[in-house]
Formats: C-alpha cells, structure tokens, sequence
C-alpha cells in the first residue's frame, strides 16, 4: 500500500524542469515589441516564468506577466510555439508563446514598464530579430510569426527548431 509519505517522496524525486509563458505583440506594420530586461543582456518577449506552484496556468502566466511588466492587461490569442529549450546550468525550459495581437498607437503609448525588471521597449520589424533575439528564442519567434502568417496549427519546437 502506497502511503502519502511515500507520493511525497516520488514527487520530490521526479525531474524539473523550468514553464515561461510570453505573449507576441506587433504593429500594424508586423514589428514586434521587444523589452530589455535589466537583469541580463539583450532583449526579449513581454513574459516570464509560470507560477505553476502557485496554481497558474501558461496563459494566466502569461497575461499575468505581461500586465506587470508592460501595464498591458489583455486576453491573449492563441497558442503559437511550445518550444523545449536545453539549459546549460539550469533545468530545460518549457516555452509557450501567445499571440498578444496586433496594438493601435493608443496602446502603445500606454506602455507602462516595470521599472524593477526592464530598462526600455521598442518595435522591430521581422529582418533585425535575430539581431535582437540569438538563439532558441529567435527562432521561436520567427516561427511564430510563419504560424500567423500562414494560419496552421501550434508550431512544436525544440531549441527553436520545428519537430514533427
């Protein structure tokens, strides 16, 4: 008979792994917003990690995110990219990417960041992404924006990279 103490011990044994939700936002001419965080180099989506803990969901993690770190509280769209991401010197990354829509001028100009986590915000057209975004991150977000344009499913990634 399997007790509590015994479940408990199970759990605490199990693999981690690290949950981030971000939200993709653009401009009516495709750019896409990108903050800088000023606890790390370069540049990155409006998001952050889950508080699966805490109950929260990918989406509330990151509409939840979002609201704090640009003061836009907004029902996402659909679900882009999971995307399985290799750390080195941490657990993997489960990525989930939302479509945050498109924002009028108005809502770009009610950009309120959070100033203990990000130093500035700008748009960049989809050409100078991977200047701004190296790596698993900017192809994520390249395939993304490939899964708006041409309207198929939830792109499945592996470090950036379409599997499946």
């Amino acid at each position: 008979m399997t007790t509590t103490q015994d479940f408990a011990a199970y759990i605490a044994g199990l693999p981690r792994i690290i949950a981030g939700a971000a939200a993709l936002f653009r401009d009516a001419e495709g750019r896409v917003l990108l903050v800088e965080p000023n606890y790390r180099e370069g540049w990155t989506l409006p998001g952050g990690t889950i508080e699966s803990d805490d109950g929260e969901t990918p989406r509330q993690g990151a509409r939840r995110e979002t609201a704090e770190e640009i003061g836009l509280d907004r029902e996402l769209g659909r679900l882009l990219a999971v995307d399985w991401v290799h750390g080195a010197g941490r657990p993997p990354l489960v990525a989930y990417l939302y479509d945050g829509g498109v924002l009028d001028e108005d809502e770009f100009k009610a950009i309120r960041l959070q100033e203990e986590e990000l130093l500035s915000w700008r748009r960049v057209p989809r050409e100078e992404l991977s200047e701004y975004l190296p790596g698993a991150l900017g192809r994520r977000v390249l395939t993304a924006l490939d899964v708006l344009t041409d309207g198929s499913g939830t792109a499945e990634l592996e470090n950036g990279h379409r599997v499946g």
